[in-house]
């Protein structure tokens, strides 16, 4: 994927719309990583710079270049030309808020967002322990059914089936 951003990134470096950009996460860019939610390599974000979206499309160059191409600036309040009255209105009542409610809205934001991050990882380590636990028994019943002498019944119907005589013991 690398040579096909690089090449995004050449073609886009002189836009004054759209930045094509990469950031080593695990150097100086760590710090900017995590505030913008990066958790895994590569991660691609778009949007408003401070709100970043996760993108979910192809990572070949054709998807990356038809995305470019559909990026335009978006409603925000450094651009609020660009917005609908809803989009006006909903920005003009986050204004009139003071700073301390928007901090503690974004505290609540985020806070929201980590119970639900908590809340998966608890449920998907049960999930994995369940799973072991289905796995461990399922290997245990057919270590048991063929410790029980079902290889011995199928060689001899596959014997049989081939037309062998029965084997007679005497007593």
């Amino acid at each position: 994927m690398k040579p096909d951003w690089d090449s995004l990134m050449e073609e886009y470096k002189d836009s004054k719309t759209v930045l094509i950009a990469d950031v080593d996460c695990t150097a100086e860019g760590k710090d900017l990583c995590s505030t913008v939610g990066v958790k895994g390599y590569p991660t691609i974000k778009h949007g408003d710079p401070s709100n970043l979206e996760d993108y979910n499309g192809g990572r070949d160059l054709a998807s990356l270049k038809k995305f470019a191409s559909e990026l335009k600036p978006v409603c925000s309040p450094s651009n609020m030309d660009l917005c609908d009255d809803e989009g006006k209105k909903a920005i003009e009542d986050v204004l009139a808020l003071s700073d301390e409610e928007i901090s503690a809205k974004i505290a609540e934001g985020d806070k929201a967002i980590e119970d639900a991050e908590e809340t998966f990882k608890t449920e998907l380590e049960k999930l994995q322990n369940s799973y072991q636990k289905l796995q461990k028994d399922k290997e245990d019943a057919v270590a048991a059914v063929k410790a029980s002498g079902l290889g011995l019944l199928k060689s001899v119907k596959a014997h049989k089936a081939k037309g062998g005589a029965s084997a007679k013991t005497e007593l």
